[in-house]
């Protein structure tokens, strides 16, 4: 079992150097103590924040700045390019007739990053 998703939880993109948040409007209308998600809260910078500065290559703003550095890796401002769902989610558990968001679920960044969430924002409840 794992654990529901909700606003404020911690995600991690392996090209990122600091942790972004999750941001969770209440539209679906359900709470543990605060909005939770479900797989459509995947929108860049209305669900999904940056994570500091961005070092995939993948990114045309790293790989600009990398080749004006003589091929040495400089990050730039992480902005997430994240337009399809967390994946898999919950299929058992429904929060606006889509699948619950739990702390294994994945979302994949155009860029090359696999985000991931390190805290669910909430230890209390569990869905399968």
């Amino acid at each position: 079992m794992g654990q529901q998703v909700c606003m404020g939880a911690l995600l991690k993109c392996p090209f990122g150097v600091a942790p972004g948040a999750l941001m969770v409007m209440p539209i679906s209308r359900v709470l543990t103590n605060i909005p939770d998600a479900n797989i459509m809260d995947n929108k860049p910078m209305v669900n999904v924040m940056p994570f500091g500065m961005c070092q995939s290559i993948m990114n045309p703003m790293v790989m600009v700045a990398t080749i004006a550095a003589m091929g040495a890796l400089t990050p730039m401002p992480c902005v997430p390019m994240t337009f399809v769902p967390w994946l898999p989610g919950s299929p058992k558990v429904l929060l606006g007739n889509m699948p619950a968001l739990n702390n294994s679920s994945k979302l994949m960044c155009m860029w090359g990053g696999m985000i991931g969430i390190n805290a669910p924002g909430q230890f209390t409840a569990m869905i399968p």
